[in-house]
């Protein structure tokens, strides 16, 4: 094998396996990347046997094909070390070493053989359809924060896609929940999909977004019982999904929060945020006062002190109302409009969030006792 790439096409590959790859395999193969070099093409595969991320880089002189395995962490490190956009000769000698040769700098890396990589025959059905690359986006990143870290019900730890119908138009809905907050997100479907509701794993949520924001284009979907496909330009991430079934969201919803609060958008984070300063481990709650058209913000830490600030704001009523800042300022970085609308019932019940300038999102944030 011997093939020449540039430092820029492949450092840019790697980078994405690096987020793929398990810091700590228990499989020594499970660190390496796959490299297969044929047809003017470098092919390089990384994997999990969770999920699994192919990149092909086009335009390559390939001398001689063939392919080998490589430790992915080396690798990358060598790679983007080197001067950007130069040419990389790369050559697997006969004592199975990569040797990697740029400019003045020379490396021999230890290999192990391709026949000794996991790779699946994936048989995806021909349920495809596509999506652009930003409404996707859209979806993952109005939802992620939500999705839960608790272990013991893995259900809540991705975000949960699946075709809803409201008034005979068709949309593929996003939903994600830790059980203190939840994100619902949906998109408009030209016509219905062939499409089974699954549950999208939390590391292959922040794999895709990361692939998503530097691509602009289609993205080809597939899925069978158990996985999914995401076809982009030049790459193409299969992922497991999580086994479980997701909870009835739709009746966590408030219906009847009738008490509408307004707020200016910036205002609004930039004031929940520097009140929060003095709560060290964001623990303690945001107290909101609210008369007419006027909101007092404050947090009382035992061990640091306390702080608070008054806003004018949109609002008919009194109430008193805590809520975790985390939570508030995650919802409000997502929020597309200029203003923050929070529709409220009483104390101890969950807060509903609109974003004025995207009607297809809602967010709901239980609030904090006492």
């Amino acid at each position: 094998m011997k093939f020449n790439v540039n430092q820029q096409d492949l450092q840019q590959a790697l980078n994405y396996c690096q987020g793929v790859i398990e810091k700590r395999s228990t499989l020594p193969i499970l660190s390496n990347i796959l490299l297969d070099a044929q047809n003017s093409k470098l092919t390089i595969t990384a994997t999990d046997l969770d999920l699994i991320f192919i990149n092909q880089i086009n335009n390559v002189e390939v001398i001689e094909e063939g392919k080998t395995t490589t430790t992915s962490s080396t690798m990358y490190d060598i790679v983007r070390k080197l001067s950007s956009g130069k040419k990389i000769n790369l050559t697997l000698t006969d004592n199975s070493k990569l040797h990697l040769e740029s400019e003045k700098s020379i490396f021999n890396l230890n290999c192990m053989p391709a026949s000794e990589f996991p790779l699946t025959d994936e048989n995806f059905n021909e349920n495809e359809f596509s999506l652009k690359s930003k409404d996707l986006l859209k979806l993952l990143n109005k939802c992620k924060f939500s999705v839960s870290n608790d272990e013991t019900r893995h259900y809540l730890s991705g975000i949960y896609f699946h075709q809803t119908e409201v008034e005979d138009k068709n949309y593929l809905t996003a939903v994600s929940t830790d059980s203190h907050r939840m994100s619902i997100s949906k998109l408009r479907l030209n016509e219905k999909k062939i499409f089974e509701p699954i549950i999208l794993p939390k590391k292959t949520i922040f794999q895709l977004s990361s692939l998503l924001e530097n691509y602009d284009g289609e993205v080809k979907i597939s899925n069978m019982k158990s996985k999914i496909k995401f076809e982009l330009n030049n790459s193409i991430l299969i992922s497991k999904l999580i086994d479980g079934k997701f909870p009835n969201y739709i009746q966590v919803i408030p219906k009847n929060n009738q008490k509408k609060l307004e707020i200016d958008l910036k205002i609004f984070q930039s004031s929940v945020d520097r009140v929060a300063s003095v709560s060290l481990d964001k623990k303690d709650g945001v107290k909101f006062s609210l008369s007419k058209d006027k909101l007092d913000l404050s947090v009382n830490n035992t061990n640091s002190g306390d702080g608070k600030e008054s806003l004018v704001v949109k609002f008919d009523h009194d109430l008193e109302i805590s809520f975790n800042s985390k939570y508030l300022i995650d919802v409000a970085s997502q929020l597309d409009g200029n203003n923050i609308e929070m529709f409220l019932n009483d104390s101890g019940s969950p807060a509903l969030i609109k974003d004025p300038g995207d009607f297809d999102s809602i967010f709901v944030v239980m609030p904090m006792k006492g």
